[in-house]
């Protein structure tokens, strides 16, 4: 049995009120969430970290020294606070010690690479992605050199714009040059340009029945198209804890680091509409 354990912002969040019984439900007693450590209890109001604790039956140590101490695999959560993870991850990626770093990675194209030559200069195996990488229609998609992506998804830009990025860099390639904003500000848009000038356009509506989805060009003058993306979570936990088992990094940290900076750079668009903000 390995031992896995958190490192969180605050614990009473979806990602951590769910990890535990999806691993467990993927690992059965291969893998268990055994520690928690959070900084402050949740400032919304709900459970603090004893409370966590004591609910999902996980012992709550004091600080990350000790989770990283005598956990074998960590976790660092704070999925919708990435301004933390430069402090959250400093210990866990320095550690030696299998590290999944939970979306969205960093808040800087400079803090992300930052965190990952701590990860390299420690021979720390570590990923971090949004779980659309695994979504099952990816495996589908047409390989080959791809022109243009139309891509759109739900949420707000802070958090959600992830989601449509790690699909659009994992079929582009990690070479983004420049963003234009072209949406609203009630359904942001962003035009995205990469080596060769090939381009992508994401659209964000703050709107739970719009799905994931996307069209494709290419180069060869064919397309293809996704209508929606499904299984995404579910394939994301078992690939996560295949990682913990074996090892195998999921995601190469150079797309990582792209995606960071195609978001910070797009979060510059937004207050210049129409106008190139280099990544």
């Amino acid at each position: 049995m390995k031992k896995i354990g958190f490192i969180d912002y605050y614990l009473d969040e979806w990602h951590a009120n769910n990890y535990p019984e999806f691993i467990k439900k993927v690992a059965g007693d291969e893998l268990v969430v055994a520690y928690a450590y959070a900084e402050i209890d949740s400032p919304k109001g709900g459970l603090t970290t004893d409370q966590w604790c004591e609910k999902y039956g996980v012992q709550r140590l004091n600080s990350i020294e000790e989770v990283v101490e005598k956990s074998d695999c960590l976790i660092v959560l704070s999925p919708d606070n990435p301004e933390r993870h430069l402090d959250l991850c400093q210990l866990p990626l320095a550690s030696g010690k299998r590290t999944y770093v939970d979306k969205t990675f960093a808040p800087t194209k400079a803090i992300a690479e930052e965190l990952v030559s701590i990860a390299e200069k420690n021979n720390t195996p570590f990923f971090s992605t949004s779980a659309l990488r695994f979504a099952s229609e990816m495996d589908q998609i047409k390989k080959g050199e791809i022109s243009f992506i139309n891509s759109r998804g739900p949420g707000v830009f802070e958090i959600y714009t992830i989601h449509q990025l790690e699909p659009i860099v994992m079929l582009m390639g990690s070479d983004a040059k420049r963003v234009m904003s072209v949406g609203t500000k009630e359904a942001p848009a962003l035009l995205i340009e990469f080596e060769g000038g090939r381009r992508a356009l994401l659209s964000l509506f703050n709107s739970w029945d719009v799905n994931f989805a996307m069209n494709i060009a290419y180069a060869d003058g064919t397309f293809g198209s996704v209508s929606s993306m499904n299984s995404y979570f579910d394939n994301f936990i078992v690939q996560m804890c295949d990682f913990f088992k074996t090892g195998d990094v999921k995601a190469d940290p150079k797309e990582t680091i792209a995606i960071m900076g195609i978001i910070e750079s797009g979060a510059k668009a937004l207050a210049k509409p129409l106008e190139w903000i280099n990544v």
